[in-house]
C-alpha cells in the first residue's frame, strides 16, 4: 500500500514538473514568435526608408550632377586618408 501512495506522489510530481516545463517552453516560442515579428516590422520599416532615402538621393543627383559629382569625389577622398594606414 505505501509503495503504491509513493509511486502516485512521484507520478504526480512528474507529471507536474513536465507541465511547467510545457508552459515554459510555450511562453519562450511565445516571446521568440512576437520578436520575430517585430524584427520583421522593423525590417520593412527599414526596407521603406532605404527606398525614400534611395529616391531622393537618385532625384538629386539628376538635378544637380555637377555638385553630386563633387560631393562623391570629395567624399572618397576624406575616406581614403581616412582609411591610409599611414
Amino acid at each position: 500500500m505505501q509503495t503504491n501512495t509513493n509511486e502516485h506522489k512521484i507520478n504526480q510530481s512528474v507529471d507536474n514538473v513536465a507541465a511547467g516545463a510545457h508552459q515554459a517552453v510555450d511562453r519562450a516560442a511565445s516571446a521568440a514568435n512576437q520578436a520575430a515579428e517585430s524584427l520583421s516590422d522593423t525590417g520593412h520599416d527599414m526596407k521603406e526608408t532605404q527606398e525614400k532615402w534611395l529616391a531622393v538621393a537618385r532625384e538629386y543627383v539628376q538635378e544637380n550632377p555637377a555638385t553630386a559629382l563633387g560631393i562623391a569625389l570629395a567624399g572618397g577622398y576624406l575616406l581614403s586618408r581616412l582609411l591610409r594606414a599611414d
